[in-house]
């Protein structure tokens, strides 16, 4: 069985975003072992300059490795990334597995971002958009996505 890890830089505060998660973990369930893990984000000041944002990213980039297990193909999910459909990435994801992976690491930044360092190590670099969205949604709709994946690689119903 597939094992995925969702790597998130930071902690979901709100209750509302605590239950959405849940909802798509308890639904992965069935298809994957699922894992979300949080790492903490560096504090910055209220108007970090642009050599502290690098620094912040550096070290929250340091303490994501430690979290991915051997042999994980790691997706990092930023901006500049690979635009996919949601049948794109459920191919993406079926090819991965058929080609020996047996676990994957989705990778979400801070509200600052990834690592450089992250990005270029990452298997699959994803973009859900160009638009930018606050790292809790991304977090969400990233386990939506890998739900829908799992739902069109078993011939479900859930995506139409």
């Amino acid at each position: 069985m597939l094992s995925i890890s969702l790597l998130c830089v930071g902690k979901l505060k709100e209750r509302y975003w605590r239950e959405a998660c849940a909802e798509y973990v308890k639904r992965l369930g069935g298809f994957c072992k699922i894992n979300v893990v949080e790492v903490d984000e560096q504090r910055l000041p209220e108007r970090p300059s642009v050599a502290e944002i690098g620094a912040a990213l550096k070290a929250e980039g340091a303490r994501l490795p430690a979290k991915i297990p051997a042999g994980t193909a790691a997706v990092a999910l930023c901006v500049e990334g690979q635009p996919l459909s949601s049948a794109a990435l459920a191919e993406k994801i079926t090819a991965m597995t058929t080609g020996g992976v047996s676990h994957l690491a989705m990778v979400i930044g801070s509200s600052h971002g990834l690592d450089p360092a992250v990005k270029q190590a990452a298997a699959l670099r994803l973009s859900f958009s160009p638009m930018t969205f606050p790292h809790q949604l991304a977090r969400v709709m990233a386990l939506e996505q890998l739900y829908r994946a799992m739902q069109i690689h078993a011939g479900g119903r859930y995506h139409k």
